[in-house]
């Protein structure tokens, strides 16, 4: 979980959040608060709901097919479009080393690098894959951890600039800075996603989501103010690796900033290889209730790895970073903003899912304490994820909405009659073959270890279709 949240992203943060000046930072403790209200929302789902798919199997559950195909929908385009955004961070430290005049062409093959690099790990097998995330989560902590301790001994109060450099309201500076920091954390849920390829998932799920979400949160407060405070505000707004120039500043010379340049590129390739499999296992839950092509169902060798998902991710995330490069401005902000969009959705569905189940269940099934501090982080988590949505901006909305809305077709697609069914239909029963009540099929692999929230028959029977194909 901590692999998959901490990538390049963070190291590319404080460039970012620059433009609006140490503002940023009250944004960013506004967004850790909302970011640990969502873990407690997703430990106690995958308490309740286990087995792999998250957010997709908590909307499935509570709110029917149809939710739950919007959520996997947006989360799969949250997922291949965050690892285009962290490609694009990752290749402002290899740049350090290699194109440094920063060509668009030279940006583009090391960003186009960087993705197919932990495709092709993924693409081996689970144990390759996790060997590598825990070796890769292990370095890239160490530069982190320096300057959110060490670093804060070297900040100097005159590199922080004016309070609020935005030039417009503070509240519409948090909000708009909120939206950025917010691609940070998104990750937190990734435990739950993969909660069916994991030991013990009732226990070790929750304590990941939240002790990881926790960690994160230290590093990533103690090391931004750190950046901030030790690189003067003209010169951050326009860096492409603020870790590196932060770590040259306090030591002086190249040396040092290189070794972090070098911990961030191993940082990214470790996120993406975490992101690259997430690309993957929520489709294929999908796919396996029908609400997903069902190409995406399909896995190669004993590790059952979903090939399809993880090439058809890593070429969508191909295509929209050469796009980004050729027609965006700023690039990593104008991805990471569709990224957070994307990824709120899900988020609020589920903490709507959690809400829901509360005020259906959870007064009969727990004592009052934990029920009220239940409904109170769920509450938090569904105003956060509101917040999150109205900071991204107009633009961001409008096509973040567009793509997502794009789904409908496909879901209309996906539960078209198939050819045998129509043939069966028409035909209809023979006079000497009586209809007869077709026979249950055994459930999908998701919607087996879904656990039944004992809705209402009535209400159940409005919220299920009744053909599954």
């Amino acid at each position: 979980m901590v692999g998959s949240v901490i990538g390049t992203g963070v190291f590319a943060l404080p460039s970012a959040l620059a433009p609006y000046g140490p503002i940023a930072l009250v944004a960013f403790v506004l967004v850790t608060i909302g970011a640990l209200a969502l873990a407690m929302v997703f430990g106690r789902l995958s308490e309740r709901v286990p087995g792999s798919g998250g957010p997709y199997v908590y909307a499935r559950e509570a709110f029917g097919e149809f939710a739950g195909f919007l959520t996997a929908w947006s989360y799969w385009i949250t997922a291949w479009a965050g690892n285009a955004a962290i490609a694009v961070a990752w290749v402002g430290y290899v740049e350090v080393f290699v194109d440094k005049g920063h060509h668009t062409g030279g940006s583009i093959a090391i960003a186009l690098a960087g993705l197919w690099l932990p495709a092709i790990v993924n693409l081996t097998g689970m144990r390759n894959i996790g060997a590598f995330q825990v070796v890769t989560t292990v370095l890239k902590f160490v530069p982190l951890a320096f300057m959110a301790t060490a670093g804060l001994l070297f900040v100097k109060s005159g590199n922080f600039g004016a309070f609020n450099a935005s030039g417009g309201s503070a509240l519409g500076a948090v909000s708009a800075a909120g939206a950025i920091a917010l691609f940070s954390y998104i990750g937190l849920e990734t435990a739950s996603v993969a909660a069916g390829r994991v030991r013990e998932p009732k226990r070790n799920v929750p304590r990941a989501t939240v002790y990881g979400t926790l960690a994160c949160a230290a590093i990533y407060l103690l090391g931004t103010l750190a950046v901030f405070g030790t690189v003067p505000h003209a010169q951050l707004g326009s860096s492409t690796a603020p870790f590196t120039d932060a770590v040259n500043n306090i030591a002086g010379g190249h040396w040092a900033g290189d070794l972090v340049a070098a911990a961030a590129v191993i940082s990214g390739l470790g996120a993406l290889n975490g992101w690259t499999l997430i690309c993957a296992e929520m489709p294929m839950a999908a796919a396996r209730d029908g609400l997903f092509p069902a190409a995406f169902a399909g896995t190669r060798g004993r590790s059952e790895v979903p090939a399809f998902g993880i090439v058809s991710a890593t070429v969508l995330a191909s295509v929209l970073t050469v796009v980004s490069y050729t027609r965006f401005t700023k690039v990593f902000t104008e991805i990471v903003l569709l990224s957070v969009l994307t990824a709120v959705i899900p988020y609020l569905v589920s903490a709507a899912a959690q809400l829901y189940w509360l005020v259906v269940r959870g007064r009969q099934e727990l004592e009052r304490r934990r029920f009220v501090r239940d409904v109170t982080v769920a509450l938090l988590a569904l105003v956060f994820s509101y917040w999150s949505i109205q900071g991204s901006g107009y633009q961001t909305v409008y096509y973040g909405l567009f793509t997502i809305l794009l789904g409908i077709p496909v879901y209309i697609w996906l539960k078209r009659p198939s050819t045998a069914a129509r043939t069966t239909v028409s035909a209809g029963p023979t006079e000497t073959e009586p209809a007869v009540a077709p026979t249950a099929l055994p459930l999908p692999k998701a919607a087996r270890t879904a656990r039944p929230v004992g809705l209402p028959t009535i209400l159940r029977r409005a919220l299920t279709p009744r053909h599954q194909h």
